[in-house]
């Protein structure tokens, strides 16, 4: 009985010290050799565009904490949890080296039962999610490669400028208070420059990007 107990007071605080805030907004990917663009195949990349601070409440960077985040924004996993392509990996210098994304999410158009299916046809905001949590660089945050993509006609390519639009669509959406499931959120903004360069070197389709990453500081207020 005594070691049942001992071992429950362990799993507890194994589960605390999981959710505790974390002490950095993120780590740079390139201060460890890895990159502010995924790998999307064919030596190009998407940007990395968006990061969820790991100074985030801590519930909001799990898995599941995260997702419904993402309700709150209007977005939801792919239809009928369907994925057409290959996965894309990056690499934020954490130590973990080239990783799958965790997850791709889409546009719900205000129904997470069925909306993505509807960005599937129509086209719109899009976005792969890593987490960088490697021994080196063990930041909790969320990197984020969001674009704007065409409609199933035009095989789903980006949009002109559409990662800069997709970026700046979630960041608006993102700022301020959301709700989803009973859970209230407060976000704020910042844009932080000299962690990609600016332009279409390396970047995926040869679409120019302004060289800027915004930063989501998500705050569980209830």
């Amino acid at each position: 009985m005594y070691s049942a107990l001992v071992l429950a007071i362990a799993a507890g605080c194994a589960s605390a010290l999981t959710l505790q805030k974390r002490a950095v907004d993120f780590y740079a990917p390139t201060a460890g050799g890895g990159s502010e663009l995924d790998n999307a195949g064919d030596g190009y990349g998407e940007p990395l565009n968006i990061i969820i601070s790991g100074l985030s409440s801590p519930a909001v960077l799990t898995d599941d904490g995260f997702m419904n985040f993402a309700h709150a924004l209007g977005y939801s996993e792919e239809c009928l949890d369907l994925h057409a392509g290959g996965a894309q990996s990056a690499n934020l210098g954490d130590g973990n080296g080239w990783v799958d994304q965790l997850i791709e999410i889409r546009e719900d158009y205000g129904s997470t039962a069925v909306g993505t299916c509807l960005e599937s046809l129509v086209g719109g905001n899009h976005f792969r999610v890593w987490r960088q949590n490697g021994s080196l660089a063990d930041s909790g945050a969320l990197f984020l490669a969001v674009s704007k993509e065409e409609d199933v006609f035009e095989s789903h390519t980006i949009v002109p400028d559409g990662y800069d639009i997709g970026r700046n669509l979630l960041a608006q959406a993102a700022v301020g208070t959301t709700s989803y499931g009973g859970v209230t959120y407060s976000t704020t903004a910042r844009n932080v420059t000299g962690l990609i360069a600016p332009g279409s070197d390396g970047v995926n389709h040869g679409i120019a990007q302004d060289g800027i990453v915004t930063v989501l500081t998500v705050e569980i207020v209830s």
